[in-house]
């Protein structure tokens, strides 16, 4: 590249500067060809200095993100977002923290993209902790122009996703864990209020009040109104339930997410039931949709915004009554 001049230290170090004629010589850090590497040859090629790793240089992208984690975009976002889009920027902070943030172009957020493109989903995941950072920034006036603008998202892999549960996945379920058991719960709770488990691991009776639970959601932060129905109503009576927390373990404690999902997992594999927490509440979207729920209604059962996943069962159920009910027809006429 154009005035790039390479030396070997004493040491056998590489070493890059960058440098106009006699002009001074200006340090380019990070491995040559990386992302860090390529950010500050474009900041030097423009007539700026590279950002000092060991200072909290204000055109590093490591301040930028600084700051924004103190804007009021950032702390609009739901609890869960915060901690997956940070686990993200600490990835971006050890690769380039250092970089000028005005250097950052559409290419180099292409290329992060394309650096997890064999896991969509984190792959989407960086596009959008990016996206929040430089749509904020541009708002904040520190950048001209948003690199992430025209990035397009990856292509969801063409598969259903956490395989949904059938009548005859709860009815093997239900032979093996009866009512009484901890593990009844955990079911009938995910089962009868679609709750993602997060969510669940929560639920107590601090949220009840005259037969309905109203909690907010962590993931979207959306209020939910759950009427407890009378087959949850006797499983949560029966128990076993802490006071504060329905789900609970071997010793009463409640449980995080984690440890919850893993558990019931073990518990559906005793039943003979490969299939997880995740795919529950798939039934339960699929059991509304099949009784005619509407997409707004759906929507407010299960904390959606957009109608896109709501659609997403309305027309599968819509699909299956339309068929049976030409395939009806036509074995009339006939």
């Amino acid at each position: 590249m154009p005035y790039l001049q390479k030396e070997t230290t004493r040491h056998g170090k590489t070493v890059w500067y960058f440098r106009v004629q006699d002009g001074p010589r200006t340090r380019i850090p990070g491995e040559y060809g990386s992302d860090e590497f390529m950010a500050a040859y474009r900041a030097a090629f423009a007539g700026e200095k590279p950002a000092d790793k060991n200072n909290d240089d204000r055109r590093s992208l490591k301040w930028l993100l600084e700051r924004y984690r103190e804007s009021s975009a950032y702390r609009s976002l739901s609890p869960a977002t915060r901690k997956q889009r940070d686990n993200i920027f600490s990835h971006v902070l050890d690769k380039s923290g250092s970089a000028p943030y005005r250097a950052i172009t559409r290419a180099h957020i292409v290329d992060g993209r394309e650096r997890r493109a064999k896991t969509p989903s984190q792959s989407r995941n960086f596009l959008d902790a990016m996206r929040g950072l430089f749509r904020w920034a541009l708002e904040a006036q520190l950048v001209d122009e948003d690199p992430t603008l025209g990035v397009k998202n990856p292509k969801r892999p063409k598969t259903g996703g956490f395989e949904a549960w059938n009548d005859d996945d709860v009815v093997r379920y239900y032979a093996k864990w009866q009512t009484g058991t901890k593990e009844r719960v955990w079911i009938d709770v995910l089962l009868y209020t679609g709750l993602r488990r997060g969510d669940a691991v929560l639920l107590g009776r601090q949220h009840l009040k005259d037969g309905i639970a109203t909690l907010r959601t962590g993931k979207t932060g959306t209020e939910v109104v759950i009427p407890i129905l009378e087959p949850l109503r006797r499983t949560l009576e029966t128990g076993p339930t802490g006071d504060m927390h329905f789900i609970v373990g071997d010793s009463g404690k409640p449980l995080t997410k984690e440890s919850f999902g893993n558990m019931f997992r073990a518990a559906c594999n005793e039943a003979g039931v490969k299939k997880s927490a995740h795919g529950i509440r798939k039934i339960a979207a699929t059991r509304a949709a099949d009784a005619g729920a509407t997409v707004a209604e759906l929507e407010a059962m299960f904390g959606w915004s957009g109608g896109g996943m709501a659609s997403l069962y309305t027309k599968t159920a819509d699909r299956r009554r339309l068929a049976l009910r030409g395939w009806g027809n036509k074995s009339g006429s006939e």
